[in-house]
């Protein structure tokens, strides 16, 4: 019941607890729908639904709303407060510091530290002036590589595994398996979301990636195949659970959507040109060759966060706006 509470006392964990059992609910009924056509026993809702259809429409309207929403009501107050509406932006903190402050079991939160002044001007200019410049440089060089690497391998793996000469129907039984890996990878991560210098988090999971790549193109036995295309799986989905607070907390609140859409739309050339370049190294040498196009992105993004991007943890917004 306490932990239940917990979830209410901000809209935005709310949100964030509706998307992830949204898509654990579409995940089990996918898993059981797949586990009875196995048998041979057609399931329940199964006919007449085209699946990819089904699955675009419960990413569309179900789990990317809450999550949208979620991420809009952890910057309500301060968009309010940009536009003019303090008022409104004070309500919204006054009740959720009394109900933080209850559920806690405190008469009152502490007194905040002073702030400086919420600036309402933002220019898209300013993306590529200090302290902002390099920020945007850094971001724009992960998104390019980091997609590389979850697309690259994701939506490719039984090709990877037909060229390594499995059967196409074996194939897609261990990209399945693979695949399911998806939604563990940032369920593990909350252990370790705000524990971890998140920088290095990136850099931690991009050098698994490398290295685990290279084990799953040398593999011949199943069991082995299965365990290392696990491990990169969880560990494309621990950068992408990290890189959406990471790339946020970057820029002030003036000019945080136009950046994360500027440096985000780098991550959409890479994955229009992912498939292209996968399928050049594929035919010139192999799932090595792969591997090796994946772990070169890997270093890149390694160097240019790991060497360039700023320290975020335990940090202010205002702080790091310096």
């Amino acid at each position: 019941m306490r932990d239940l509470r917990r979830l209410a006392v901000a809209p935005h964990r709310l949100f964030f607890f509706s998307g992830i059992v949204q898509l654990l609910l579409a995940s089990a009924w996918w898993l059981a729908t797949l586990a009875l056509r196995s048998q041979g026993v057609s399931a329940p809702l199964a006919a007449g639904l085209d699946a990819p259809r089904v699955h675009a429409f419960l990413m569309i309207y179900g789990f990317f709303p809450f999550f949208i929403f979620g991420f809009l009501f952890t910057a309500g107050p301060r968009w309010l407060s940009l536009h003019g509406r303090e008022g409104e932006a004070e309500r919204i903190m006054r009740d959720l510091e009394t109900k933080i402050a209850r559920d806690i079991g405190a008469t009152a939160l502490p007194p905040a530290p002073p702030s400086e002044p919420v600036v309402a001007d933002g220019k898209f200019s300013e993306l590529f002036k200090a302290p902002y410049g390099k920020r945007t440089l850094v971001l724009s060089l992960f998104n390019l590589t980091q997609t590389i690497a979850f697309y690259g391998f994701g939506a490719w793996v039984p090709t990877l595994l037909i060229s390594k000469g499995i059967h196409v129907t074996t194939s897609l039984q261990y990209a399945f398996i693979i695949a399911l890996a998806n939604p563990v990878g940032p369920l593990l991560g909350i252990w370790i979301a705000d524990r971890m210098e998140r920088k290095w988090q990136i850099v931690s999971a991009g050098v698994g990636i490398g290295i685990f790549m290279m084990f799953f193109a040398k593999q011949t036995s199943p069991a082995w195949i299965i365990v290392f295309g696990v491990l990169v799986t969880l560990f494309n989905n621990w950068i992408s659970f990290v890189f959406h607070g990471f790339q946020a907390e970057q820029y002030p609140t003036r000019i945080r959507a136009r950046a994360i859409g500027f440096v985000y739309s780098w991550s959409r050339v890479s994955a229009a040109l992912a498939g292209l370049l996968i399928g050049f190294f594929l035919h010139e040498g192999g799932t090595m060759g792969v591997a090796m196009f994946i772990g070169a992105a890997m270093l890149v993004m390694v160097v240019a966060v790991g060497g360039f991007g700023p320290r975020t943890l335990n940090r202010s917004l205002e702080e790091l706006s310096q």
